[in-house]
């Protein structure tokens, strides 16, 4: 996606990222997690889990931003998101 404009301080911070784990034992193949992924980290896979349910995959993990939607959407509580520490630059103050 191209923006017509940036904000000015653009250079000096950094998005998040995030890491996604999956529990496959208490997955029960919703899709919640994948159909409300906005940056379509997710997708089911062809494997399933001991209980027969296909469960999801991180596609993309790079394309994470941490934003925790899977994890509130998850109805088992069989996905959560770590937030990883990455080094930013803080704003220089103009004093």
């Amino acid at each position: 996606m191209k923006f017509w404009r940036i904000p000015l301080d653009h250079d000096q911070f950094v998005a998040p990222h995030g890491q996604v784990s999956i529990i496959s034992a208490r997955c029960k193949g919703c899709g919640l997690c994948e159909a409300y992924c906005p940056r379509r980290v997710l997708q089911m896979s062809v494997t399933f889990n001991a209980k027969g349910y296909y469960v999801p995959e991180v596609t993309d993990a790079s394309a994470c931003v941490a934003c925790g939607l899977c994890q509130i959407m998850c109805p088992e509580f069989a996905i959560y998101v770590t937030e990883l520490e990455m080094e930013c630059q803080k704003p220089e103050s103009s004093f």
